[in-house]
C-alpha cells in the first residue's frame, strides 16, 4: 500500500466531505501518440494498460508501451491537498492547526501586508491534510464515455440538494444556470477546471473509485 497526494478544488472538497463524491477522473499522461500513420491498439485491464501501433496500416505491431496509473492501484491511498492556512494565536503565533478555504472561505489574514492568508493546495504538507481516500478501483476510458451514473458520482452540486431539480452549470458564475443532465453538468465542471477545449479534446482518463477513510494524521481540522 502506498500513499500519494492528490489535488482537489474547493467544490470537490465539499463533495468529498458530504460523501457525494466517490469518483474522480484524471488525464492519462502521456496520452498515446497519435501522430503516426499506424492505428493505436490498446490492451486495457485493471490498473495497467498498454498501447502500441502498427508500423504502417496493416503492418506488424510495434512493442507495447505500458501505461500505469500514477495515482496508484486498488488499495493505495490518496491524501487530499486543498487551499489552506495555519491558524494564528496572538500569544503562541502560528499553530499546528489549519483553516480550510472550502469550509471557511471568510478567514482573513492576520498580517495587514498580506493580501490573502491562503496557501495554494500544491504547497499543503501531509500533516495538514484532513481527507484520506482509498482507491477501490481504477480503469481507463475516454473522457466523453462517462455515464450519467458516473457523472453523479463525481459529486455534482444539485439544486436544493435534489437531483431531480437539476445540476449546476459550473461555467455560470452567477449559479443561476442548471441542467437536468448530469453529463452536461460534469462537462461544465471539467471545462471550468481544465479549460474550454478540454472536453472536446476527449482525452483518455483514469476514472478512480474512492472511499473516504478516517484520517488520523491530524487531530483538529476545520
Amino acid at each position: 500500500m502506498k500513499e500519494r497526494p492528490i489535488l482537489f478544488s474547493a467544490p470537490m472538497v465539499r463533495a468529498l466531505l458530504a460523501g457525494t463524491k466517490t469518483q474522480t477522473r484524471r488525464v492519462v499522461k502521456p496520452q498515446p501518440d497519435s501522430t503516426h500513420s499506424g492505428y493505436p491498439y490498446w490492451n486495457i485491464g485493471g490498473y495497467r494498460a498498454s498501447w502500441c501501433r502498427s508500423a504502417a496500416d496493416g503492418g506488424p505491431l510495434e512493442p507495447a508501451n505500458p501505461l500505469l496509473c500514477r495515482y496508484g492501484q486498488p488499495g493505495d491511498r490518496l491524501w487530499v491537498r486543498e487551499t489552506w492556512c495555519r491558524k494564528w494565536d496572538d500569544e503562541r503565533g502560528f499553530l499546528d492547526e489549519c483553516w480550510y478555504r472550502a469550509s471557511n472561505p471568510d478567514v482573513v489574514s492576520v498580517d495587514a501586508m498580506e493580501k490573502s492568508p491562503w496557501k495554494p493546495s500544491i504547497h499543503m504538507p501531509r500533516w495538514a491534510s484532513r481527507i484520506l481516500l482509498e482507491i477501490t478501483s481504477v480503469r481507463i476510458e475516454r473522457l466523453q464515455d462517462i455515464s450519467h451514473e458516473d457523472a453523479r458520482a463525481e459529486g455534482l452540486e444539485c439544486m436544493a440538494g435534489a437531483p431531480e431539480c437539476g445540476y449546476r452549470n459550473y461555467l455560470d458564475k452567477t449559479s443561476q444556470d442548471w441542467t437536468l443532465s448530469p453529463r452536461e453538468s460534469f462537462q461544465s465542471l471539467w471545462e471550468s477546471i481544465n479549460g474550454p477545449a478540454s472536453w472536446s479534446a476527449n482525452p483518455w482518463v483514469w476514472p478512480l473509485d474512492l472511499r473516504r477513510l478516517l484520517n488520523q494524521q491530524q487531530g483538529q481540522k476545520q
